[in-house]
């Protein structure tokens, strides 16, 4: 019957041999079957032509079966047992028949007296459901009723079913019993004080004068032992006052849920919430930042993430010398605790960029963090530490000593070849002292050591044929347990070091050129700076030069005998380390090399680093200006008549904006029309000629696609067991298959199907429409079109540091060359028009003007 078959024969049946049983399960099913069952008679023909030829509308006459089935409803609403009498009770709320439900009236009322609570909370249900359905006519006394009953209540469900029916039913009286009980409220349960929050928005939305009778009750509730209560409580204060006091209470409430709460989808929403209070009341939430951070201590690195984002906005001068100690501290527990929290690196990361970013607003806490900090360039986070260094001693000059002292302890520590390339520069950049000059020259040629750089056991020729790759042959035993030959090329392995050998010099007789070349620019900029100074012993310096002349021949040497080198090629190496051999021995060379060498290259950090900063800039002010500006508002939004509310100016209101979640829950948060958005993903199925119709609706939204499908019957025909199969070809999986249906002749249904994505690739949705025709008693089949699920609907522009883009690009090794034959001549309009096809946004900044004839860009995107 649910699948559309009327079955009326069946009806005396169940009456006769059903009705009365005493099983449990058995009357759960009857009750399904009373719902569903037809309960009138059919019009007669006369009644119909009477009726179409402008007469009455034809009578309703209910079946005289129903009768004996009004009886036995009656017998279980009196039953002694109180679950039969519940469960009774329970199924009248889904009955909408005047008829059925008048003879059970005084049946009902007599419920609400019983001994049992579970009978009284569901009569407290029947009653608001027959009152809603018919009014005064089955209940005139449902006010005086109920009233008395919630009085005399004392069960938390029975009490909150009953202020559920004056909540819709009698607004006045609920708001009475609320002003009479307002101190209970606390006592009453949470069912009960949802209740009441929701009453509130409703009465304060439609008139804003009333807000002054709630806040009371409001403030109470923020101190709720439920979660969800002080959540809702703390949201509606918010929503209906923006007073300094409302604000900081709501505030205080959510930083309370987000530290007592363990539940990391409850936080998310709490951080959510204060994210969204930042923007209006920032000075409330620097107050608190100090508890917001206390939940870094979770162990789930996206709430780390948004709690430190939220403070990187909420920091002032006040409050940045409290959130740096805090930061300094979780930076050394994570180098204590390892990875045991399962943060890692990350964590780590994400800790030193927002140090960074309190040093670069703040000047005064930059000393006090970055001596820190340089305790972790031999960690993984040594790439951030090392940038964020080489920052600060470019706009602090009087930390630049310091600094540089520090560098110089921690470089034998460092065992990455990107972290000592930037160490390196940094000394051969920034030591302009004659002790710093000799100190950084000897502590970096003893970590290089002496030349040549390769090793010892072997010649030149020896090492290139031990290099050669070798072919090795060799017979495996394959899954279905056949033979087959596999032919593997094997290199040979890099001569071992020893443990004692300083991390510069393995780097360097392990192949890697461009550390050399950074090797010697740096030298070549310490003997440089120092021939300007006139206090330098000439001798020191007559020796410093010939070491550096000597381990650039070294370089050069071990980059010949480099069969695979890993950053540069033989010829760049030459080339660079001759021109710094060059400005070293060559007195004209050097008159023309020298400027470039010390000041160029520092005067262009400069201007980058400008450039990130003005880049910041620009994206906070812009931020700020997207946030201030007015929302646009869809063509099918609710329309806000401002004019009646002017009071609600007044207070300050922040309007309960119900559309703005609802945007955010359906993914619909973007500036573009909802309706424009809507037809550009309406597919047709079938053709017009079909005798059935259907087109699909495709909403895409993170992992699931949702299929709203329309089928029209354009036949004269009832179509029975009507069901349109889905199949999936990719990464696709259908969760919520579309069940049978009948549609009656010219009629339309909508059906929804939902289907998971598990990986971002292209797919294709495809089906077929079935049916028995009842008036040909044929199955009847109808292919649809295909759905084609291209992976542009999945994926979202988006950002990422460097550092992060750089971990994901070697974690996953996409890196693929990709050949293209295009008629666009420019770079940048190329380089746009990748950008515009993919749906990804360019990370790499460039200016408006092609100076070269090669790109390199990163475009991220995310789903």
């Amino acid at each position: 019957m649910l699948g559309g078959e009327a079955m009326p024969r069946i009806l005396m049946q169940v009456i006769r041999f059903c009705i009365n049983s005493s099983d449990k399960q058995l009357k759960k099913l009857c009750m399904l079957y009373w719902e569903v069952v037809p309960k009138y008679q059919e019009p007669t023909s006369e009644e119909l032509l009477a009726a179409l030829s402008g007469g009455p509308p034809a009578p309703r006459k209910m079946l005289p079966e129903m009768l004996l089935v009004c009886n036995a409803l009656m017998n279980d609403l009196n039953h002694p047992n109180e679950y039969v009498r519940g469960s009774m009770l329970r199924f009248l709320c889904k009955v909408k028949d005047e008829e059925i439900l008048g003879p059970l009236i005084p049946s009902i009322k007599a419920c609400l007296e019983h001994r049992h609570p579970y009978v009284r909370k569901n009569a407290a249900l029947a009653v608001f459901h027959a009152h809603k359905l018919h009014g005064e006519a089955l209940l005139p006394d449902a006010a005086e009723i109920m009233a008395a009953f919630i009085q005399a209540e004392t069960d938390l469900a029975a009490r909150r079913n009953a202020f559920l029916m004056l909540f819709n039913e009698y607004e006045d009286l609920a708001i009475e019993f609320l002003a009479r009980n307002m101190d209970n409220v606390s006592q009453y349960g949470d069912g009960f004080a949802l209740l009441v929050l929701e009453l509130t928005r409703r009465v304060c939305r439609r008139d804003p004068m009333q807000k002054s009778r709630f806040v009371r009750v409001l403030f109470v509730m923020l101190s709720s032992t439920s979660s969800a209560v002080s959540y809702e409580a703390a949201w509606t204060l918010v929503s209906l006052s923006s007073a300094p006091t409302a604000v900081r209470a709501a505030a205080l409430t959510y930083v309370n849920l987000l530290n007592g709460q363990n539940d990391n989808n409850v936080k998310l929403i709490v951080l959510e919430r204060l994210e969204g209070l930042k923007k209006k009341h920032s000075k409330i939430l620097q107050e608190l930042l100090m508890d917001i951070l206390r939940a870094l201590s979770s162990p789930n690195i996206d709430i780390c993430k948004k709690v430190l984002d939220i403070a990187m906005d909420a920091v002032t001068i006040r409050n940045v010398q409290d959130v740096v100690t805090v930061l300094k501290r979780e930076v050394t527990k994570t180098m204590e605790d390892s990875d045991t929290d399962g943060k890692g690196s990350v964590y780590r990361n994400l800790l030193i960029r927002s140090i960074h970013g309190c040093a670069a607003r703040f000047p005064q806490v930059a000393e006090s963090v970055v001596h820190t900090l340089m305790d972790f360039l031999s960690t993984d986070s040594g790439m951030q530490v090392v940038i964020f260094v080489r920052a600060i001693v470019e706009h602090y000059p009087d930390l630049r000593v310091p600094l540089l002292t520090k560098l110089l302890g921690s470089l034998e520590d460092v065992q990455s070849n990107q972290v000592l390339c930037v160490c390196l520069w940094i000394l051969g950049e920034y030591s302009e002292t004659v002790e710093g000059i000799v100190e950084a020259f000897d502590t970096i040629s003893e970590q290089a050591g002496t030349p040549p750089f390769v090793s010892q056991a072997k010649d030149k020729d020896e090492d290139v044929k031990a290099s050669e790759p070798k072919m090795i042959t060799k017979n495996v035993v394959l899954a279905d347990g056949t033979y087959a030959t596999q032919t593997i090329y094997s290199e040979a392995k890099a001569p071992a070091l020893s443990d004692s050998t300083p991390a510069l010099r393995r780097m360097l007789v392990n192949g890697d050129v461009f550390l050399g070349e950074i090797l010697a620019s740096s030298l070549t900029k310490l003997c440089l700076r120092a021939e300007d100074m006139p206090e330098f012993d000439a001798i020191k310096l007559k020796k410093m030069t010939a070491e550096a002349v000597l381990m650039m021949c070294g370089v050069v040497k071990m980059a010949e005998l480099t069969v695979t080198a890993q950053r540069s090629s033989l010829n760049d190496c030459q080339e660079r380390i001759t021109v710094c051999c060059r400005a070293l021995l060559d007195p004209k060379a050097k008159n023309l090399l020298k400027k470039p060498l010390l000041t160029d290259g520092r005067k262009r950090f400069a201007e980058f680093l400008k450039i990130l900063k003005d880049k910041e800039a620009s994206e906070a002010k812009s931020k700020k200006m997207k946030e201030s500006e007015e929302v646009m508002t869809q063509a099918d939004d609710l329309i806000h008549f401002r004019q009646l509310r002017s009071m609600a100016v007044q207070g300050g209101d922040v309007d309960l904006d119900d559309g703005a979640d609802l945007a955010r829950a359906t993914g619909y948060d973007s500036a573009d029309s909802l309706l424009t958005s809507e037809l550009n993903h309406v597919y047709q199925l079938s053709g017009f000629a079909d005798p059935v119709y259907c087109e699909a609706l495709v909403t895409v939204h993170d992992y699931d696609i949702v299929l709203e499908i329309l089928v029209v019957n354009r036949t004269a025909s009832t179509l029975s067991n009507l069901t349109v199969e889905l199949a999936t070809m990719g990464d696709m999986k259908i969760v919520e298959r579309p069940q049978s249906q009948s549609i009656g002749p010219m009629d339309q249904i909508n059906i929804r199907a939902s289907i998971k994505v598990s990986s971002t690739e292209t797919g294709h949705i495809f089906g077929t429409i079935v049916y028995d025709d009842a008036a040909t008693q044929t199955k009847c089949y109808i292919n649809l079109n295909d759905i084609h699920m291209d992976i542009m609907d999945y994926i979202r522009p988006a950002t990422c540091s460097d550092e992060a883009f750089r971990s994901m690009w070697a974690e996953f090794e996409w890196e693929n060359k990709v050949a293209i034959s295009t008629s666009i001549t420019s770079l940048l309009d190329f380089l746009n028009h990748i950008v515009t096809s993919t749906n990804m946004r360019c990370l790499t900044p460039h200016d408006k003007t092609e100076k070269g004839s090669f790109l390199a860009a990163n475009l991220y995107a995310k789903r």
